[in-house]
Formats: C-alpha cells, structure tokens, sequence
C-alpha cells in the first residue's frame, strides 16, 4: 500500500512539473501583454515613424529585438495622464533580450522601413509570437 501512495504522489509531482509553463514562456507572454496595452497608449498622430523589421530571418533576430528595443524608447504617450503608466510598460519592454546563435546578420535597424508607432507595435508584437 505504501508503494501505491508513493507511485501515486511521484506521478501526480511529475505530471505537474511538465505541464508547468517555462519562466521564458511566461516572460514573453507578460511582454506580448505589455506590447498590447502599449498599442492603446501611444501617440500615434504627428510622431516619429520607426524602423519596424519584418519577418527576419533566423541570424538576423538578434538585430530585430535590438531595432524594437531600440525604438521602443521613442515612442510617446498619447496623454499625460497615461505617463506613468506609459513609462513602466516601456521599462518592461525595453529589458527584453534575445541571445543571439552565432550567426552574423547583414541587416541593421536603417535596413527596414520606417513605420508609425502603432504598426511598429504590431511589427513587435508579431515577433514576440
């Protein structure tokens, strides 16, 4: 009978572990979020359109995340209310990183064409799928 409850309690243990989300996973999720609720806050009329990457290819991620990080900093809120608020979804997203694989990418963030702030958020958004 104690055999029966310890094979129970170990398969109940592990079958939770594995269906655990992993702490990148949930990282992403909670940044996609933050990406959205972005998309309700910033200034998209008269501002500064932005270098948005598309589709990048497998090497060239790593300048991707690094073009969004970047121009993430020039976005603006649509009101003065929202700025804190504003701030702190820009400070989540900005710590976001990607390790890169070795392969070098011919592209830079000047390669891709410029966009306005809420089809770059979009852009971001994408890539964060």
């Amino acid at each position: 009978m104690k055999r029966m409850v310890i094979f129970c309690m170990l398969f109940f243990c592990s079958s939770m572990v594995l269906t655990a989300a992993s702490p990148r996973r949930v990282k992403y999720k909670q940044i996609r979020k933050t990406i959205d609720k972005l998309g309700t806050m910033v200034k998209d009329k008269d501002a500064e359109l932005l270098h948005t990457p598309e589709n990048p290819v497998e090497g060239c991620l790593h300048t991707a995340v690094t073009c969004f990080t970047k121009g993430i900093q020039k976005l603006q809120p649509v009101s003065s209310q929202e700025n804190m608020e504003f701030n702190k979804a820009i400070r989540l997203v900005s710590k976001l990183t990607y390790r890169e694989s070795g392969e070098q990418c011919e592209s830079t963030c000047e390669s891709y064409k410029k966009k306005t702030p809420k089809e770059f958020l979009k852009g971001f958004a994408n890539l964060m799928q």
